[in-house]
């Protein structure tokens, strides 16, 4: 049985994903604990105290369990400011493991979680597993940059730790190109859908069960508020295919995120006002992650937008339930989005060519082939199959 110390330092994994600095990573995180807990092992996930009242230690499932460390004022941070506390956080997990032993390994997630291991590592002489799911150099090529430092640290910590995971075969080439990672150092390791959730249904029952109108395409969008995740582009999408006559609505689900969160959010109602779409835009605020399974099972379109994306966890639970997605070409999306089998893939970021994609997805015969093609491509994806390929790689660093 293996003990595996997960790092997760600036937001829970039981964080509601879609608001501040929650989502993908929060639910890669749970789904992928729970995961390795269930194959019979033992996770403690460390993650910052962000509320006085938060418990020390909360069990979510045997073997799984989310350490709440006081490092810094127990409140919500700004991204800034998390930096001047991670020595704090390590100190507090290094006595911890005083206490009870030290792990098998370290699984640190995001680089200032990795921050933290990359102390534990050479202190306590564990092996260090490192998950970025953002990298800035990343960023960088494909958005814009905004810090040189940390690039440098993720650079660190790649010549640092024994193994990087990668999402696909696309983020572990960026590993070797932007950062000279040892190619042996680098292991890809897919994410999973829960699919006891994220499964095909009846599309009418799912519009009723949310209340929608079912004369109308729905279009979807689900993340975080933010100029990345291009959120504005999905709302130009929907006025562009209304201005070509066709009946659709868009529901945007997520929170403000990140320090132009609120103004990207404010731009989008005035946006919605001027071009006269306050009847068929829906702003909902984030949403339970199981519950989002309703709302893509009600969708006729999901779309993921995104300016970079490592894998694109919506974009493969949108195709578990049987909707077609049009995404980017950045990223890992092109992994999970096979153009014209269960979705779309747009080079430009002009609205009439997202809108042609659209259209293309909205054709009844393009449509239930492109459904079915969506779920075929879910099915090989599954968090015990990551939790397996994690344990192995465990097992190979430890012994």
């Amino acid at each position: 049985m293996a003990r595996l110390a997960v790092l997760s330092y600036h937001t829970s994994p039981l964080a509601q994903p879609g608001t501040g600095d929650s989502g993908g990573m929060n639910v890669y995180v749970r789904e992928l604990s729970a995961a390795i807990a269930r194959l019979g092992h033992d996770v403690d996930v460390y993650t910052r105290r962000e509320d006085p009242e938060q418990r020390d230690v909360v069990r979510v499932e045997p073997g799984f369990k989310v350490h709440y460390v006081t490092a810094g004022p127990p409140a919500p941070l700004a991204r800034d400011e998390l930096g001047l506390y991670v020595d704090e956080f390590t100190d507090a997990i290094k006595a911890t493991f005083r206490g009870c032993g030290l792990p098998d390994a370290i699984h640190a997630n995001y680089w200032l979680s990795g921050l933290a291991g990359h102390r534990l590592k050479h202190e306590l002489d564990v092996p260090l597993i490192m998950t970025f799911h953002t990298l800035e150099r990343v960023k960088a090529a494909t958005f814009e940059a905004e810090s040189e430092e940390r690039a440098e640290q993720e650079a660190a910590l790649f010549a640092c730790a024994d193994a990087a995971l990668a999402s696909c075969e696309v983020e572990a080439d960026q590993f070797v190109r932007l950062y000279s990672a040892a190619a042996s150092r680098v292991h890809v390791v897919p994410l999973g859908v829960e699919h006891a959730f994220f499964a095909p249904g009846n599309r009418h029952q799912a519009r009723r069960a949310l209340g929608l109108d079912a004369r109308s395409s729905l279009l979807l969008f689900v993340g975080r508020i933010q100029s990345l995740k291009g959120v504005d582009l999905a709302l130009e999408t929907l006025i562009e295919t209304r201005a070509r006559g066709a009946a659709t609505q868009l529901a945007i689900i997520g929170g403000p995120s990140g320090p132009s969160g609120r103004e990207t959010l404010a731009h989008l109602h005035e946006r919605v006002c001027e071009a006269g779409v306050i009847e068929n835009v829906t702003f909902i605020a984030p949403q339970a992650h199981q519950l989002l399974s309703t709302w893509m099972r009600a969708a006729d379109v999901t779309l993921v937008p995104s300016r970079a994306e490592s894998f694109g966890l919506v974009a493969l639970e949108s195709s578990a339930c049987g909707t077609p997605v049009v995404a980017s070409d950045v990223g890992g999306l092109p992994t999970l989005v096979d153009d014209s089998v269960n979705g779309y893939l747009v080079t430009e970021r002009d609205p009439g060519v997202w809108a042609d994609a659209v259209t293309r997805s909205l054709d009844p015969v393009n449509a239930a082939s492109l459904a079915e093609g969506a779920v075929k491509r879910a099915r090989p994806y599954t968090w015990r199959a990551a939790a397996q390929s994690l344990l192995l790689l465990v097992d190979s660093l430890t012994r």
